[in-house]
């Protein structure tokens, strides 16, 4: 008999599923697209249901794939999702009103009441700033907002976990995704007395945490028999989506980072140590691994610049795009490009700067511009690196995955500008496959998370830094560290000529 568990990646605009072997083999996979609202500039909603249908229609999918084993069975079935979003929840367990999602930025003077109320003690408790993705100033904005809606509020949940309650009748949140909510008391693993009193929020709309490998139920008999999945399915809790990419990638032990880069970048690595202390200048979570963290930068325009740099260009395939990239030495002939064009989150946390192209020269040519657009990117994700070396901490590989994975000459810039060994991923899944390891240990087929990485997570090729490269990177570090400063009273200045512009 053959034996699988199934992985849920629920993204921003699409749910991808996983089939997945004991030996970490993809057997078969689904996805199902869903849309986006932006009922106001700045908002972000997508309506709960939309994410289950989507979901309950790629497990349809996964079960009538050709080619499966006869007799084969499901074991479990584990989610990674996206992080922050509020699914605000009535009495009989139904959204009061569509999800705010991480992306939706209307909660600055939320933020700015946060701070008051806390000071300091934020950063002591969540480890985190208060910043408009977390879900926290997402509940103050429903309840100044929207009084009456928040008044029949009884609990809330982030996106997957919406999912799992739907799929099983029991309701959780899981560590990893709780950290990301600025309600969850980060080192001692809790929700924070201390947070939700100085909020005047009640302790009762913090559902029950648990980790990411626990157990939260079966699949309901009735969705089994609409899906075709034989039961009883085990339901396992999963968790945030970065924290599912680090596993999906082996991120588990101090020493190795995570360089992802999807529309937005991160650098993240893996922390042994519930105490160690960035003050805010980097995101810190509870991992997906019981009992461990990670922190983490982001840079908000990664491939998010490319693919605008993409639509310059006139829609070059990306093959087309990077041609003689390659080629060039560092720094694209006397060119830099700051990442910007969403503003940015690490080191700055900064909503109004905007990107720029500095030291263009008649010279130059599509390939000097696009390898500026992949150094630039790799440049701001350094940033997170240095702020790691400043602190002591011993980064000694990197795994990269995502758009900049899929170049060979990105991945030698970031070899070469990180000054680290970096390996590519030959089965990349990215936060799938981790939400599949989660079934799989909690299932027991292995004996924790590191085991199992060992049998699903297959590492390609690496690539070294070259010296030459190297030092010139070392040089060039400083003088994109300066764009930021000198660029930001003008993008400031030009900010009220950007209203109207439309976004790609």
């Amino acid at each position: 008999m053959s034996e699988f568990v199934i992985g849920i990646d629920l993204g921003t605009s699409a749910v991808k599923a996983l089939l997945v072997g004991k030996d970490g083999r993809i057997a078969a996979e689904a996805s199902r697209e869903y849309p986006l609202s932006s009922p106001r500039p700045g908002w972000s909603e997508q309506r709960p249901e939309d994410w289950v249908e989507a979901t309950l229609s790629a497990l349809g999918e996964l079960s009538a794939a050709p080619g499966l084993p006869q007799g084969w069975t499901v074991e479990g079935i584990s989610f990674s999702g996206q992080m922050h979003g509020l699914v605000l929840l009535g009495d009989e367990l139904q959204p009061l009103r569509p999800a705010i999602l991480w992306n939706d930025t209307r909660t600055t003077a939320e933020c700015r009441e946060i701070e008051r109320a806390l000071g300091t003690r934020l950063l002591d408790i969540t480890r985190n700033p208060a910043l408009e993705g977390f879900t926290l100033p997402k509940l103050l904005w429903v309840r100044k907002h929207e009084p009456e809606t928040f008044a029949q509020g009884r609990v809330f949940v982030l996106p997957k976990d919406y999912v799992r309650l739907r799929l099983t009748g029991e309701l959780h949140m899981d560590l990893s995704d709780a950290a990301g909510t600025l309600l969850l008391d980060v080192p001692n693993r809790r929700w924070s007395q201390e947070v939700l009193a100085a909020l005047d929020l009640g302790a009762e709309l913090c559902p029950p945490l648990v980790e990411s490998t626990a157990q939260t139920g079966t699949l309901l008999p009735e969705l089994a028999e609409r899906t075709d999945l034989a039961g009883p399915l085990r339901v396992f809790a999963g968790g945030a989506d970065n924290a599912c990419g680090a596993i999906g990638a082996g991120i588990l032990q101090e020493g190795e980072a995570l360089c992802s880069i999807g529309t937005s970048g991160v650098l993240l690595s893996y922390e042994g140590e519930q105490d160690r202390d960035y003050g805010g200048r980097v995101h810190f979570f509870n991992h997906g691994a019981p009992g461990a963290f990670y922190s983490m930068g982001v840079t908000l325009g990664a491939g998010y610049s490319m693919s605008w740099f993409k639509r310059l260009m006139g829609g070059l395939d990306y093959a087309e795009l990077l041609a003689g990239t390659g080629d060039l030495p560092p720094g694209s002939g006397g060119l830099l490009f700051a990442p910007y064009l969403a503003g940015e989150r690490t080191p700055y946390a900064d909503a109004d700067i905007r990107g720029s192209f500095i030291g263009l020269d008649g010279g130059h040519r599509r390939e000097h511009l696009a390898r500026a657009v992949m150094e630039g990117i790799t440049f701001s994700l350094n940033d997170t690196l240095t702020i790691y070396r400043e602190a002591g901490r011993d980064i000694r590989s990197i795994v990269s995955i995502g758009g900049g994975a899929k170049n060979p000459d990105w991945l030698q810039i970031q070899a070469d500008l990180f000054g680290l060994p970096v390996t590519a991923l030959e089965n990349e899944q990215g936060p799938g496959l981790g939400a599949a390891m989660l079934a799989a240990a909690g299932c027991g087929w292995f004996p924790d998370l590191a085991s199992c990485a060992a049998a699903f997570v297959r590492r390609g090729r690496t690539y070294e830094p070259q010296p030459e490269a190297a030092a010139a990177y070392r040089e060039l570090y400083p003088l994109y560290r300066q764009v930021y400063e000198a660029t930001r009273s003008l993008s400031a200045g030009l900010g009220r000529f950007r209203e109207g512009l439309a976004q790609g």
